[in-house]
């Protein structure tokens, strides 16, 4: 009893002093998974990002996780939803928001959006038009854009000249015949490359799809997460100009090469040419002690580009404080200034048009007009990313084959046969519940 008098006491004192424990309330701590797909210091920079939004505010505590790769942060985002402690806020592969979607572990953000006193339609306004289909799904918004790409042409500009050519290739004639000019061999080896670009999972089927779209073709239903045209003639003539590449032309390597190796090589002027992310365009402006040019990817049938990068997106059913918090976090990361700022850090163009009207980021795009390139492939050849009903795997079934054909182990015709069949048959449950919707309808 007299323990009890005690509390009560101490409990009236600090009501009389008009203590307030909410003022002395720790600030909402939430975890926020991040990958870095790109070479650099992209790391270390978005650890001191996160830093500055807590300096900024007392609120909110964001706690900064590296989870590897896109593909890496996929599989520990759902592991930590599966095991009940979801992250605050993952910075995912914008083409995954679909599969999100479909197995409901993303919040939509419309409700969040209502009660800053705007909707969908007013906060997308500021973002570029080719960036809302990988954001929405069904028309809701899943997610929100923040580190975007396309693929760049990167080339050796003083080995171009030496070679007799005064600017990137713009069609698939020119890839060819430049590239091929360009490969230096002596006796068995390669001692330029004409051409490289990274060949492992995730890039690969990035990059791939690139060429299906400069071939004509659409690659996947953007609209529908059931169905991929692998086998499509548009797909079969760009797996053929990869089996060219190496087996009859040489320019290219007969190798799964991965993004390293591939810098490597052009910072060593052992490739004259490379396709990589406008995410490494940072790291090309360090480290290429040459004269470097930055081109649109060549056209066969069309220009394209797909779009890649990350996105924002907020696990579901989190706590009430939880929510608010990872909402507030969201929203300092995606404002105009932070865009700017990660965009010049790292070449990633920014998705929203207001941090292109900042001041620092006229001076930059001014200083560094290459940074701009990205940003006019997509507005004027802008295609969605990749997104099905288990993407992961349905891209690994044409990477797989991609693979195949560059080490000479299966032929175009048949690896996009083998490719298709795959990728069906991954698929097939979805594809499976949705042509049975009708059927089984009220």
């Amino acid at each position: 009893m007299r323990f009890d008098r005690r509390i009560l006491a101490i409990v009236a004192v600090a009501a009389g002093l008009g203590c307030s424990f909410d003022a002395a309330a720790a600030p909402t701590r939430i975890e926020f998974f991040f990958p870095v797909p790109v070479e650099g210091q992209l790391a270390k920079e978005m650890t001191n990002m996160v830093k500055r939004f807590n300096t900024a505010q007392s609120e909110v505590e964001a706690v900064a996780v590296y989870t590897g790769s896109y593909d890496d942060t996929k599989i520990k985002m759902q592991a930590a939803i599966a095991a009940g402690r979801p992250p605050g806020v993952v910075l995912t592969s914008a083409n995954f928001v679909l599969e999100y979607k479909l197995n409901d572990q993303i919040a939509p953000l419309e409700p969040l959006l209502a009660a800053d006193g705007t909707d969908r339609a007013k906060f997308l306004e500021d973002f570029w038009p080719a960036l809302h289909a990988n954001a929405t799904v069904d028309g809701n918004l899943y997610a929100i854009p923040f580190q975007n790409s396309t693929p760049l042409v990167y080339y050796n500009a003083d080995l171009l000249k030496e070679a007799g050519f005064d600017h990137a290739p713009v069609d698939w004639a020119e890839l060819i015949a430049m590239a091929t000019k360009l490969t230096k061999k002596s006796g068995g080896n390669t001692e330029v490359w004409g051409l490289m670009m990274p060949q492992t999972y995730d890039y690969c089927g990035w990059l791939f799809s690139a060429f299906t779209m400069l071939n004509g073709g659409q690659y996947f239903n953007p609209v529908y997460g059931g169905e991929v045209y692998y086998d499509a003639p548009s797909t079969l003539g760009a797996m053929r100009l990869y089996d060219d590449a190496v087996h009859k032309y040489g320019f290219l390597p007969g190798s799964v090469t991965d993004a390293k190796e591939v810098s490597s090589s052009f910072f060593a002027g052992k490739a004259a040419m490379v396709i990589m992310s406008t995410g490494s365009l940072s790291f090309v402006r360090d480290n290429a002690k040459f004269k470097y040019g930055v081109a649109f990817l060549p056209r066969n049938v069309r220009n394209a580009a797909p779009i890649g990068g990350g996105s924002l997106v907020m696990p579901k059913d989190l706590p009430d404080d939880q929510r608010k918090a990872a909402w507030s976090f969201m929203t300092w990361l995606s404002a105009p200034e932070q865009l700017a700022s990660w965009s010049r850090f790292t070449g990633y163009f920014a998705p929203r048009k207001s941090a292109y009207e900042l001041p620092e980021m006229k001076q930059f795009t001014a200083e560094h007009p290459e940074a701009l390139i990205a940003l006019q492939q997509l507005l004027k050849f802008g295609q969605p990313w990749f997104a099905t009903f288990n993407t992961v795997g349905v891209r690994q079934a044409m990477e797989d084959q991609v693979q195949a054909v560059l080490t000479g182990k299966k032929k175009p015709e048949q690896a996009v046969k083998d490719a298709q069949r795959a990728a069906d048959e991954i698929m097939k449950p979805y594809v499976d519940s949705t042509a049975g919707a009708l059927t089984h309808g009220g």
